[in-house]
């Protein structure tokens, strides 16, 4: 179950300078440090023991690992030697080489690297066997602390280290980011792209290199100099090809990182060439510009030098990009935000934030496929009012993130299949209900519904008002979620299901004596039957007169009106304070039931006698309450069934408590609407 309160509105960036401790006493890296300077001790973290349920969930370690500080296992451990580098990334025995590589493209950009590995942190003086860094997650920069406790087998480290044996910042940060996530296990399996976003609070995007557009040369030679972060790989046809070496000496199912592209002229020619890095640190392209090469002998010296070309088995290497994207699948490049591009870059994004979530019953609709609970999704919409410069178009990324199901592993969660649909707005405001999407087509979508992290994609649609439909692609499946919207230029957001509205039509007068209806003549006799001579009924008496009149009403299904129910209803209606209903109150709430008996039945789609809660939205805008995503998904947890169906007497129920709580609301804001101070008696 999704945590459910989360303001709609959208969001600021948040910036790595105000990062929230993560460790469970509240306290921040400096005063764990300081705590621990001043007692004499080394830091031993809480939350993340050196115990086996920190490296695995669903297994025991294979050999007997043991845990040792860097001092335990080199004489002269260094934080980092000679500068953090992506020769410091050679990977142990964890299928996390997606992290790998995208720790080593971090190492191109140096403000994104300090950020996440804080660069003040050393062993020797006030060493304290503490350590920190930090990592964004949905809009969040987190700085998780890690004791500097890691696993080993014969004195050597187990999984991430560097080729410099007393180098220790990548083992560090490896088991910060296993941290964050629970465990070691849970970093088993992932796209580069992930852990990219994690470190730079980026956005990204996928390119199948086969089906890439003409100028793809060009997107990454913008996309590096834009600092953004690039990683590849190639594709596998079983399980079987995993980690397979082809005769070319390429890995496939292996994440690695694109490091650089370059032109180099060649017997008269330019030749675009790519340089890619191997997170093992070995193991390398043996083809044609690979180090040793005949090509190269053909290169003047001092092009060689600027492109830093060297005979070293040392995992990266060049290749002629028409080799790239015949040997190469996939490519995946991470937009870096704002505020992660260096003061002097030209071109920065725009970028807005919404926090939301499915819940199973109100907001977990699926995709357009299931037309009856579609419209029922979060609706947001966006303001595309600037074109691009010199064009026609407006640009924008739309990236759609589930959040922490890595995190949730251990638990059976496993990643939903998401995706989104953006519709032309039809020029009214609110919620879009299920006729619009009937009858009017998609103007975008993402490309395809896939069981990713995130889902994005770049769009150029013309200046206008659209509505984006964020959704699982099955129905009821729950998970809370963060959409981001990257502009070239400033585009405007707003939640369509934010505003709580409540239309009430003042009580009816009752009608007098000499022109009652048949209907209300009987009601009379029955109420006289039961109120006796004073003509007033007591809860109980309510009780037995309204479920023997609600049980013999067709077409809805009805269990029984409880006590307290009553109660609430002569709160309601009682005008007198006398915690009774008079006949002329009766009369008035009777006419209100039938109109919500109306409603209910209007909207009891299938006939069934009871309403699928994916209709309350409608329903309760029918009865005059507008309803934000949250208060729906807290009225349908406590009045739908297993089915998410509501029977009549829930939604009596529901009305009345609703009814109740707006007349209360509206009698103490005389002066604001919108607000109201209470006093401790009221």
């Amino acid at each position: 179950m999704p945590y459910l309160h989360q303001d709609s509105k959208p969001k600021l960036l948040a910036m790595p300078g105000a990062a929230h401790p993560t460790i469970s006493t509240g306290k921040t890296y400096k005063e764990l440090k300081q705590d621990c300077l001043s007692r004499g001790i080394l830091f031993e973290d809480p939350d993340f023991p050196a115990c086996n349920s920190s490296l695995f969930f669903s297994e025991n370690p294979p050999i007997p690992f043991v845990w040792k500080r860097p001092g335990d296992i080199v004489k002269d451990p260094k934080f980092i030697l000679g500068g953090a580098t992506r020769t410091d990334i050679c990977q142990g025995d964890l299928g996390d080489c997606w992290l790998l590589a995208a720790i080593a493209s971090l190492t191109l950009n140096e403000k994104a690297l300090a950020r996440v590995v804080p660069l003040d942190q050393k062993f020797g003086t006030n060493y304290a066997g503490i350590f920190h860094f930090q990592f964004w997650q949905h809009n969040e920069w987190l700085d998780v602390v890690i004791d500097d406790r890691l696993p080993t087998f014969k004195d050597r480290l187990v999984f991430l280290h560097s080729a410099e044996h007393n180098e220790f910042w990548s083992a560090l940060l490896e088991k910060a980011y296993a941290k964050l996530n629970g465990s070691y296990e849970a970093l088993k399996g992932g796209t580069t792209i992930e852990a990219m976003e994690d470190f730079t609070g980026g956005v990204g995007e996928m390119y199948e290199i086969k089906k890439a557009p003409g100028n793809f040369y060009e997107i990454l030679e913008k996309a590096l100099k834009r600092c953004s972060m690039v990683g590849c790989s190639i594709d596998t046809s079983s399980a079987a090809e995993s980690e397979a070496k082809t005769r070319f000496g390429l890995i496939k199912g292996h994440a690695y990182s694109v490091t650089g592209v370059d032109k180099v002229s060649y017997q008269g020619m330019q030749v675009q060439l790519i340089r890619i890095r191997n997170p093992w640190g070995q193991v390398e392209w043996n083809g044609p510009w690979s180090d040793n090469s005949p090509e190269w002998h053909l290169v003047s010296p001092s092009e060689q030098k600027r492109l830093s070309h060297a005979v070293m088995d040392d995992g990266e290497f060049w290749m002629k990009f028409e080799d790239f994207k015949f040997h190469f699948d996939k490519v995946e490049i991470c937009n870096l935000t704002p505020d992660a591009l260096e003061d002097s870059t030209t071109h920065k994004w725009e970028v807005t934030i919404h926090q939301g979530s499915w819940v199973r019953g109100s907001t977990a609709g699926g995709c357009r496929n299931f037309l009856e609970t579609f419209w029922t999704n979060p609706q947001i919409k966006l303001h595309l009012t600037e074109k691009d410069d010199g064009q026609d178009e407006c640009t924008f990324i739309a990236a759609l993130m589930q959040k922490d199901r890595r995190k949730l592993k251990k638990l059976g969660a496993e990643m939903l299949t998401i995706g989104y649909s953006i519709y032309e707005s039809p020029g009214r405001d609110g919620h879009l209900g299920k006729e619009f999407f009937r009858y009017n087509p998609s103007k975008a979508r993402s490309k395809t519904y896939i069981n990713l992290r995130e889902v994005s994609n770049r769009f150029k649609l013309l200046p206008g008002d659209y509505i984006l439909i964020p959704t699982t692609f099955e129905p009821h499946q729950e998970a809370d979620f963060c959409l981001r919207i990257f502009s070239e230029k400033k585009a405007i957001t707003e939640d369509l299901d934010e505003n709580v509205a409540i239309d009430l039509p003042e009580p009816p007068n009752p009608t007098p004596s000499p022109h009652e209806t048949e209907e209300e003549k009987q009601f009379r006799t029955l109420f006289e039957q039961i109120s006796g001579e004073d003509m007033e009924i007591a809860a109980e008496e309510l009780e037995y007169v309204l479920n023997a009149v609600l049980k013999k009403t067709k077409n809805i299904k009805f269990k029984n009106l409880s006590l307290i129910s009553c109660r609430n209803i002569i709160s309601l209606m009682d005008t007198s304070g006398n915690g009774k209903l008079e006949f002329n109150e009766f009369k008035v709430f009777w006419e209100k039931m039938k109109k919500w008996m109306i409603i209910f039945l209007q909207f009891d789609s299938d006939k069934s006698g009871s309403m699928s809660s994916y209709e309350l939205r409608s329903a309760l805008k029918a009865a005059g309450y507008q309803l934000n995503n949250y208060l729906l998904q807290l009225i349908v947890l406590r009045y739908s069934n297993e089915q998410f169906q509501i029977e009549f007497d829930d939604f009596l129920n529901c009305l009345i408590r609703l009814e109740y709580a707006s007349r209360v609301f509206q009698a103490l804001s005389v002066k604001n609407k919108e607000l109201i101070n209470l006093n401790i008696g009221e």
